[in-house]
């Protein structure tokens, strides 16, 4: 079924086979979309800096999914040390990648330095993905039609990058931090999609929104500022959105319908991206700006150390299904 034409998770093809990542993916948007991978028969690895709430997590969708094949993984995006970590178990492991799902963030924190000198919010929503990304590229290359989806955000229109606030030598309002964070994201999704068409890779990279939904992310900057007043009328302005189950939809369909090609954007469908199932939408013109993709990919490069190898080996076919349902190119 097409997008916009009342796709949901029930449209998921047979994933049996499949191994997915989902960073953030203890709760709300991320753990509803774990949830619906796992349930067409993926095997999901969660992504989690909270190994408590990990653990939680794993344990509420096996209990909800009896037949899902479920892991954790111990990852903060914030410190490098754990990225690298995360990245060096998770290769141990699987020989595999065919959905990475960049989802975890932070919106509104306080200002912050990062162990690694860097921006909170940049590090957590940005560098940690691309570092990611980039140590598990190998395992993307040699999965037959893999995917990267890095989750933005309706507010990437009113970001503007500045270097020094990403590196944490200014100091910038937390909220428009945030936007910037989620500009970064669209331009790493569409960057990386140029890069991986360049070298002639299966692997496709593709962005998607949740809208407007009904989850713990603009509460925590508030309470971390010491605001209850803030967060809770955060958290009642939180209650009137979509639930994450729908909020995770524009991520599913990005990753899962075999329509998708490199370097889409996916929200939701109704006037003004709040609700709605998922259609192809468009971002603003600084996020296709070719000038400042190159400039954030060579500083995210140079700031985590990490540099992307696009060399692909033997590719790993996909697991036997019927065709049309499995993650490809389209």
């Amino acid at each position: 079924m097409a997008a916009g034409a009342g796709w949901d998770a029930s449209d998921i093809g047979d994933l049996t086979g499949r191994v997915a990542l989902v960073t953030g993916a203890n709760s709300g948007v991320g753990y509803a979309t774990a949830a619906a991978l796992a349930d067409h028969g993926a095997y999901v690895l969660l992504g989690c800096r909270d190994m408590h709430k990990g653990s939680q997590a794993v344990a509420d969708l096996e209990s909800d999914h009896p037949h899902a094949e479920v892991g954790l993984l111990e990852l903060d995006l914030a410190d490098l040390d754990s990225v690298r970590e995360a990245a060096r178990s998770f290769r141990l492991a699987n020989a595999r990648l065919d959905l990475l799902v960049n989802n975890a963030g932070v919106m509104g924190s306080v200002f912050a330095r990062t162990v690694d000198g860097l921006e909170r919010q940049f590090a957590t929503n940005h560098f940690g993905h691309f570092a990611l990304t980039g140590l598990l590229l190998e395992r993307l290359l040699t999965t037959e039609g893999s995917r990267v989806v890095t989750v933005s955000s309706g507010v990437h229109r009113m970001g503007h990058l500045d270097e020094k606030e990403w590196r944490g030598e200014r100091e910038a309002n937390r909220w428009r931090t945030y936007a910037n964070t989620k500009l970064a994201n669209l331009l790493f999704a569409y960057e990386l999609d140029r890069r991986l068409r360049a070298c002639g890779a299966r692997t496709i990279s593709v962005a998607a929104h949740p809208g407007y939904a009904r989850t713990n992310l603009p509460v925590n900057g508030p309470l971390e500022g010491g605001s209850r007043w803030r967060a809770r009328a955060a958290r009642v302005a939180a209650g009137l959105g979509q639930s994450p189950d729908h909020g995770a939809l524009p991520s599913l369909y990005a990753a899962t319908a075999p329509s998708v090609t490199g370097g889409e954007y996916f929200g939701p469908g109704n006037p003004g991206e709040l609700f709605g199932p998922p259609v192809r939408v468009r971002s603003n013109r600084a996020s296709h700006d070719l000038a400042k993709a190159r400039a954030l990919w060579e500083s995210s490069e140079e700031l985590t150390g990490v540099t992307y190898r696009f060399g692909a080996g033997t590719l790993t076919p996909p697991p036997g299904g019927a065709a049309g349902t499995s993650p490809s190119p389209g």
